[in-house]
């Protein structure tokens, strides 16, 4: 068969294809999990600022990533810019960056945002769990696939975390899937805000 058959063929398929993602995708929208609670209020000036990945769960993007931060600062736009920075395999790694930005979906209570690395992706960062101080916060979604537990310093106190992690099943989290994240003793960086 020619390429430009080859090529017929597959373009006679297409909406068969079409059609099957749009079915798997719609079906994927369907949740077996009860609604997901934010917090009630988030102030996003208090929230702005380097966090330390203490803990999440299993994600492609995040493969053997450690020493991982997230610096959010405001954008003039009123949106916030992400950048996600992590080492691979080891501390004394080169640092990788990704640059995004995330904007408030929900500004009764800002605890629900969207966030988008890629062009036409965005993926939904709710605040579950934020600390009274805003020294750490619980990051989910609604199908439960991600979470994130960030600390504004490296290392979370062990208290602490064993509290999140009972806290977890009552929001159909599974806290046996959560990877610890290696941190430096101390930050490899000063704190900083972005401009």
């Amino acid at each position: 068969m020619t390429s430009l058959g080859l090529m017929a063929r597959t373009v006679a398929k297409a909406p068969l294809a079409l059609l099957a993602i749009l079915v798997s995708t719609v079906a994927g929208c369907v949740s077996a999990h009860p609604p997901l609670e934010t917090v009630s209020r988030v102030d996003l000036s208090r929230y702005l600022g380097r966090w330390y990945e203490i803990a999440r769960c299993p994600a492609w993007f995040e493969k053997d990533c450690v020493g991982a931060t997230a610096e959010y600062s405001l954008n003039p736009d009123g949106t916030v810019k992400v950048v996600n920075s992590a080492r691979l395999r080891t501390l004394d790694s080169p640092v990788k960056t990704a640059v995004g930005r995330a904007r408030v979906v929900e500004a009764t209570t800002q605890a629900k945002l969207k966030v988008a690395f890629f062009l036409f992706f965005e993926g939904d960062y709710w605040i579950l769990e934020l600390g009274e101080n805003y020294d750490y916060v619980v990051i989910g979604e609604p199908s439960r696939k991600y979470l994130w537990i960030l600390s504004r310093t490296p290392r979370m106190d062990e208290t602490l975390y064993q509290q999140i992690l009972s806290r977890l099943p009552a929001k159909d989290y599974d806290p046996a899937r959560l990877i610890r994240t290696l941190q430096p003793a101390a930050s490899l960086e000063p704190d900083r805000i972005l401009p």
